[in-house]
């Protein structure tokens, strides 16, 4: 029975997709997450009575890659919304097989899918360095949910975004101690986030008023729902990491 329904439910996928890596089933990020959070724990555990791995050097180019990355993928979906003159209040699915809808969308959109993967080794990264205190609550949930979120993402409803600025200052914060001590602006990049966060959920609610979108309301509803709690988790980071340091 539950073949039965896993099968009905990817029957129901954008069909060009097909064959494409991890695209077939959710079994694998499925699995992907829970080795996620049991390379956590296991990392910690491996690590209580060690030295800290310094990675200076692996830091610099994970980094590199990830602002690459990040805003290759920000320039397909700019590109393409601006050529398809996307709304900006309803945008329905392009299905068709449009060179643009494909070759750079739904393409861009599958690879941001990979990248939630990679963005694993952020946590594994942390865990290998001691440094649990960035292992909070808001990290671990955030990088466990939002991998099989895009997976569906990719799946039926094929943000660069503040990544590429986030990934910048990992990898200067990556240089040493010379550099950190001029990263002043790193409590910026929380507060460009949380206004990111603000618009997905204004963006979602219009998109669920207007009854005449064809977008999924479903959808929509979850997302909202979802990135308010991310949002939340953001904001109580915020006044811990920041507001404290002020009084």
């Amino acid at each position: 029975m539950i073949q039965k329904l896993h099968d009905n439910l990817l029957s129901l996928g954008d069909p060009r997709v097909k064959g494409w890596l991890f695209m077939d089933s959710f079994v694998p990020t499925a699995i992907f997450c829970i080795l996620y959070l049991a390379l956590i724990f296991g990392i910690k555990k491996f690590m209580k009575n060690r030295k800290p791995y310094e990675m200076k050097n692996f830091l610099l180019f994970y980094n590199f890659c990830q602002v690459v990355g990040t805003f290759y993928m920000f320039k397909e979906f700019i590109s393409v919304a601006i050529l398809q003159r996307y709304s900006l209040t309803c945008q329905e699915v392009d299905y068709s097989d449009n060179p643009l809808a494909v070759r750079q969308m739904l393409t861009a959109t599958w690879l941001f899918y990979l990248s939630k993967l990679v963005d694993f080794v952020d946590t594994i990264v942390f865990a290998l360095r001691k440094k649990d205190n960035q292992i909070t609550l808001l990290h671990v949930f955030h990088h466990f949910t939002i991998f099989p979120i895009a997976w569906v993402c990719t799946k039926y409803f094929g943000g660069g975004q503040i990544h590429t600025i986030m990934y910048g200052y990992y990898g200067l914060s990556a240089l040493g101690p010379q550099v950190q001590k001029y990263l002043w602006w790193k409590k910026y990049i929380t507060q460009i986030q949380l206004i990111q966060f603000l618009s997905i959920i204004v963006h979602s609610l219009v998109n669920m008023l207007q009854l005449d979108c064809k977008y999924s309301k479903s959808f929509s509803t979850f997302y909202s729902f979802y990135t308010l709690v991310i949002a939340g988790l953001f904001i109580d980071f915020y006044f811990k990491a920041y507001k404290k340091k002020t009084k």
